[in-house]
C-alpha cells in the first residue's frame, strides 16, 4: 500500500490536477476529503465545522442505495476479484453479465426483452438514442431522426443527451447552436398528485401528432425530472405518451436512471402509470453505488428491426462493457434490493421526510416542499448559496449537495429514522442560510 498523503497536501495536489465535476479548473471551493465510509456515514480525513463524518443525505447522487461498506456487496466484489475482474465482451461472454441481463428482463416492465450494458447513464441514453434512429433507418423511414421531450428535464453530459436537456433554463445552453435541434413540449404540471390537466395533455398529442413524420422517439424521465429541477408531475401525462406514440408511430423511451429500482416508491416509475416503454434505461442505483454501469433495454420489435436493416448490428462498443465484477455487484446489489421489503422502507423514510421537512414551509425564501418515495425537495425562491448551504448542512452533520434553487435529500435506503431527522434537520439549516 502506498503511504498515506496528507490532508493538506491532498487538497493542494486535488486543486493542482484534478477537476470536479460542474466546476472551474482550479477548483474555488475546497472539497472536504473522504477517508472512509460505512452504513450511511461518510468519515472525514480532517474535521470539518467540528464533524468527523457525516450522513450522507445524497446516496452519493442517487446510487448507494444500500449504503457504504454492504457486507454483501463486498463479498460479491471479491468473489468476482477472485475470478476476473475483466474480459472483453466482443465475442466472449461471462456469467455475471448473463445473469444481471436476465435478471433485468424479469423485473422490469414486459415487453422488454433485450439488454445493452453501457458504461454509465449518460452512455445508455446515447445508445438508446441510436437504438432508436437506427430502427427508423433500418425500417426505411430515415426522415424520423429527431426526438421530442418536455422542457425542465435532464438525461446526461454527452452529446445526444445533451440535446434532449432543457435547453434554456439548463446545463447545457452553451452547446444550443452546436447540438441537434429537438421537438420540445411545455414543462409537465407540477405535483404527483394533481389531478391532470387536458390543455398540457393535448399539448402533448397535437407535438407528436404534428412532427409524427420526423419523430424516431418521444424521451422522457418519467414521474420525476431529476438534475433538471427535482420536479414531480403527474403519471397520467406518461399514458398520453404512451397512446400517442402508439397512434402515431413513434418509439417511447423511459430514462429510468434516476428513478429506478425503488426510488419513487414504485421498482420503476413507469409503474406508476401502467405502462412500459420501447426502450428503458437505468443506472445509478444498479450497482448499489460501487462501480459504475448502466444499461439500455428494448423490446423484440426495436432489436429486430435493428437486426433486419442494411447495417444489422448496433454499432456500439465499449470497451468494459459488460464488465464482470460491475456485472456480479449489480445482481447482488438488485438480489439485495428484492430480498427485502423495500417498499416498506422506501415508505418510511419518506415519512420521515415528510415529518421532518415540514418545518421548511414556514422559512422565508422556501417556495415550496414536496417529497415523493424517498425523495424530499426544499425549493427556494431564489439562487441557493451552495457554500453557505453546504456548511449549514456539515455544521449538522450531513453531507448533502444542493444546486440551482434546491436543497434536496435522497437519503440510502438503509437510513435510520435518527439518520433521517437529522437529515430533514440539516436540509432546513441549508434553507435558512441559502
Amino acid at each position: 500500500m502506498p503511504d498515506r498523503i496528507d490532508p493538506a497536501r491532498l487538497r493542494a495536489l486535488d486543486r493542482a490536477h484534478v477537476w470536479h465535476p460542474y466546476g472551474p479548473m482550479p477548483g474555488r471551493q475546497e472539497p472536504l476529503v473522504v477517508e472512509s465510509a460505512s452504513g450511511v456515514r461518510l468519515r472525514l480525513a480532517e474535521p470539518a465545522h467540528g464533524r468527523t463524518e457525516l450522513v450522507d443525505g445524497m446516496s452519493s447522487w442517487w446510487s448507494a442505495v444500500h449504503g457504504y461498506n454492504h457486507p454483501v456487496l463486498n463479498e460479491a466484489a471479491r468473489d468476482q476479484l477472485d475470478r476476473m475482474s475483466h474480459v472483453m465482451f466482443g465475442g466472449l461472454t461471462h456469467e455475471p453479465a448473463v445473469r444481471l441481463a436476465t435478471r433485468l428482463v424479469e423485473i422490469t416492465p414486459e415487453p422488454l426483452q433485450h439488454v445493452f450494458l453501457a458504461d454509465s447513464g449518460s452512455v445508455s441514453v446515447e445508445v438508446a438514442v441510436k437504438m432508436c434512429l437506427q430502427y427508423w433507418r433500418s425500417a426505411g423511414r430515415p426522415a424520423k431522426r429527431r426526438l421530442l421531450t418536455w422542457r425542465g428535464g435532464y438525461h446526461g453530459d454527452t452529446w445526444q443527451p445533451m440535446s434532449v436537456c432543457d435547453p434554456e433554463g439548463g446545463m447545457h445552453e452553451l452547446w444550443s447552436g452546436s447540438l441537434p435541434r429537438q421537438v420540445f413540449a411545455d414543462a409537465p404540471p407540477d405535483g404527483f398528485d394533481a389531478e391532470p390537466d387536458e390543455a398540457y395533455a393535448r399539448h402533448l398529442r397535437e407535438l407528436v401528432t404534428s412532427h409524427a413524420d420526423e419523430l424516431a422517439a418521444v424521451i422522457v424521465e418519467p414521474v420525476v425530472q431529476g438534475a433538471g429541477g427535482m420536479r414531480f408531475h403527474s403519471p397520467a401525462y406518461l399514458r398520453v405518451l404512451r397512446e400517442a406514440c402508439d397512434e402515431h408511430d413513434v418509439l417511447l423511451v423511459f430514462d429510468e436512471i434516476a428513478t429506478g429500482f425503488g426510488r419513487t416508491g414504485q421498482l420503476f416509475a413507469a409503474g406508476h402509470a401502467g405502462v412500459s416503454p420501447d426502450v428503458m434505461c437505468v443506472g445509478k442505483a444498479l450497482t448499489g453505488g460501487y462501480l459504475t454501469l448502466a444499461a439500455t433495454l428494448c423490446t423484440s420489435r426495436v432489436a429486430e428491426g435493428i437486426s433486419s436493416g442494411d447495417v444489422p448490428v448496433l454499432a456500439h462498443g465499449p470497451t468494459f462493457m459488460g464488465n464482470p465484477l460491475a456485472s456480479a455487484v449489480a445482481c447482488a446489489s438488485v438480489d439485495l434490493l428484492l430480498g427485502q421489503d423495500w417498499e416498506l422502507e422506501v415508505k418510511r423514510i419518506g415519512a420521515g421526510l415528510r415529518r421532518g421537512l415540514a418545518e421548511a414551509a414556514g422559512v422565508p425564501g422556501v417556495r415550496d416542499v414536496r417529497v415523493l418515495g424517498a425523495i424530499g425537495v426544499v425549493q427556494l425562491d431564489h439562487e441557493v448559496d451552495m457554500a453557505a448551504a453546504t456548511r449549514a448542512a456539515v455544521r449538522e452533520g450531513v453531507w448533502l449537495r444542493p444546486f440551482r434553487d434546491l436543497v434536496y435529500t435522497m437519503p440510502p435506503y438503509v437510513t435510520g429514522d435518527d439518520d433521517v431527522a437529522r437529515i430533514c434537520r440539516a436540509v432546513c439549516a441549508a434553507a435558512k442560510e441559502g
